[in-house]
């Protein structure tokens, strides 16, 4: 099911955060509908720095385009300040949408970028972003492929200015808008009152961040459609990692973790390797 299709029907859609193509299966194993490829866990996973911008596009679209060729889960694709001005952006349109992303979220911050729940974000003009959404809509071939228009105007210049430049970008065309860190249930209800029905409003999920966690069923509740929580699986592996390497480095061996893990058989059976096996037998020289 496209994008636009899920987000026809009445319930939230949740699209959990991943990294890799790893992670993209066990996601759409477990049930997800859609998938958000997160810069900040790409940033996190592949090269073990913070969310700062310094991740590129063409690290981007390489992990979009390996995730998209093993799952047929639309993935929503976190397309940062569009890399650039709004030539830059439609370039990264077009890349991201030939790798196959159903969607590409694009925020209105200032280069150096960074995570949505840091402090010391810088803002470009609304004028200008105003532009970007513009020309992302211009680049895009397929009308089912959203642009996501994000505002991280709350932390630098307060909810109603984050609100004003929302409703620029949703007049600008913008398929889904993203109003980042609301710092209280209260301010969550606040944007949903105004926008709620007239375009689809995405949550962030970030735990330890700025806006307070709610469920899926909250969330619905009071008027949001898209619910992401990007980081959630990074910081899971992180836990776990931690405890893997000091339990290995400790008893020489993983016997007392493995409970806790995959065995060399169970992790073939999650990457289905028999029906690879197969289908490379399947088109083997017979002669």
């Amino acid at each position: 099911m496209n994008l636009p299709a899920l987000l026809a029907e009445p319930n939230l859609l949740l699209a959990p955060g991943i990294y890799d193509s790893l992670s993209g299966l066990i996601a759409t194993n477990a049930g997800a509908k859609a998938v958000y490829l997160s810069g900040a866990s790409l940033a996190y996973t592949r090269f073990g720095i913070s969310d700062l911008g310094l991740v590129s596009v063409s690290e981007v679209n390489d992990t979009l385009a390996a995730i998209t060729d093993r799952i047929e889960t639309p993935v929503i694709v976190d397309g940062d300040n569009g890399f650039g001005n709004a030539l830059n952006v439609q370039r990264t349109v077009r890349s991201f949408e030939r790798s196959g992303a159903a969607a590409i979220q694009l925020e209105d911050q200032a280069f150096p970028k960074r995570c949505g729940h840091l402090d010391g974000k810088t803002l470009i003009s609304k004028a200008e972003m105003v532009g970007k959404i513009k020309a992302a809509l211009d680049a895009r071939n397929n009308q089912d492929m959203h642009i996501i228009a994000r505002t991280d105007a709350r932390a630098v210049e307060g909810l109603s200015a984050a609100m004003d430049r929302a409703e620029a970008y949703c007049e600008a065309g913008a398929d889904i808008l993203f109003i980042e860190a609301p710092q209280s249930l209260d301010e969550m209800k606040q944007l949903t009152a105004q926008f709620s029905g007239r375009i689809p409003l995405l949550a962030n999920m970030v735990e330890g961040g700025k806006t307070p966690i709610q469920s899926t069923d909250e969330l619905a509740e009071i008027g949001y459609k898209i619910a992401i929580f990007p980081g959630g699986a990074v910081r899971a592996i992180a836990h776990h990692l931690t405890d893997y390497f000091g339990q290995l480095i400790a008893n020489g061996n993983n016997t007392k973790f493995a409970k806790k893990m995959y065995d060399f058989n169970g992790l073939n059976d999650i990457i289905e390797t028999n029906a690879l096996l197969d289908l490379g037998i399947k088109y083997e020289d017979k002669d």
